[in-house]
């Protein structure tokens, strides 16, 4: 397979235009699930690649408002690429989707590669996936505590570099699920001013955000994305959905296209013992 045979085509993208502001990526965001967006700038009718737009971004940069300056640019491939060498791709950068683009055709973006994508292809059977999850799951695991505040388990997530934690109840076992996903779809942008001199922005408020404003006494406008600052029990999946390490990669494919998750935990006799990550099944091929 190469990568226009699985990649979702231009015509079925939904990107955001330069020029453009953070709100158009927040709410693309959250009607549709996705940690980042493609970029695109029209240039004599075509819809020129010009990079992503994460979720890391909006956070780490809560007072740009211009899409230019949050865009990053980021490898392409081809619409002939390999399948298997995208996979590669996507392992080696830890890169969860590429954008598509046509070098003979002034750089136009063709579609989006994803690991989703390539998952999907697993389900199908239309790539191998006989390896046992077992061999392909990481057995380090990012926990959380189910009365932790999300502003400090999507901290967590942010830091452990992975789009997840598994939630431990009072006992230590697992209780739950919660996802940048998840999260994304709470958060909010706000707008106002705020003093930047030597204080913490917004510590009385029920919505918390990180970073000590310390630039001077002037005050400034502001647009930040806020996380509320309720316990993960509030947020998180409850019903969570395991597997276990006999099955194989094609089976823990279909399960999380049929589910629409990212991630399953792996349990041995009723424990957690490792995570098995759509990214996992890629470095299985």
């Amino acid at each position: 397979m190469n990568v226009a045979d699985a990649m979702t085509p231009r015509d079925e993208l939904v990107t955001v235009e330069l020029p453009g502001t953070r709100d158009d990526v927040l709410t693309y965001l959250q009607d549709h699930g996705f940690s980042s967006v493609p970029v695109t700038k029209a240039v004599d009718g075509v819809d020129v690649y010009r990079g992503i737009i994460s979720r890391d971004s909006l956070i780490e940069r809560p007072d740009e408002d211009q899409l230019a300056l949050l865009t990053r640019e980021v490898e392409t491939v081809t619409p002939d690429t390999d399948l298997l060498d995208a996979a590669a791709h996507m392992v080696d950068n830890d890169a969860r989707r590429v954008p598509v683009v046509d070098p003979t055709d002034n750089d136009e973006l063709d579609g989006i590669i994803t690991v989703t994508d390539v998952v999907r292809a697993i389900a199908r059977e239309q790539i191998p996936g006989d390896t046992q999850v077992g061999e392909l799951a990481t057995r380090d695991i990012n926990t959380t505590y189910v009365g932790t505040p999300l502003t400090v388990a999507e901290r967590e997530i942010y830091h452990a570099n992975v789009p997840y934690t598994v939630v431990l109840d009072d006992d230590g076992d697992m209780t739950g699920m919660l996802t940048e996903v998840d999260i994304v779809g709470i958060a909010r942008v706000v707008e106002g001013e705020d003093d930047t001199g030597e204080s913490i922005a917004e510590q009385d408020s029920e919505w918390a955000w990180e970073g000590i404003k310390a630039v001077g006494n002037s005050y400034f406008p502001t647009r930040n994305v806020e996380i509320p600052a309720e316990p993960v029990a509030e947020i998180m999946t409850s019903d969570v959905i395991t597997i276990s390490k006999t099955k194989t990669a094609t089976d823990a494919a279909q399960t999380m296209i049929s589910n629409e998750i990212e991630q399953i935990p792996l349990v041995s006799g009723g424990d957690l013992v490792g995570i098995v990550r759509d990214i996992d099944l890629l470095e299985g091929l």
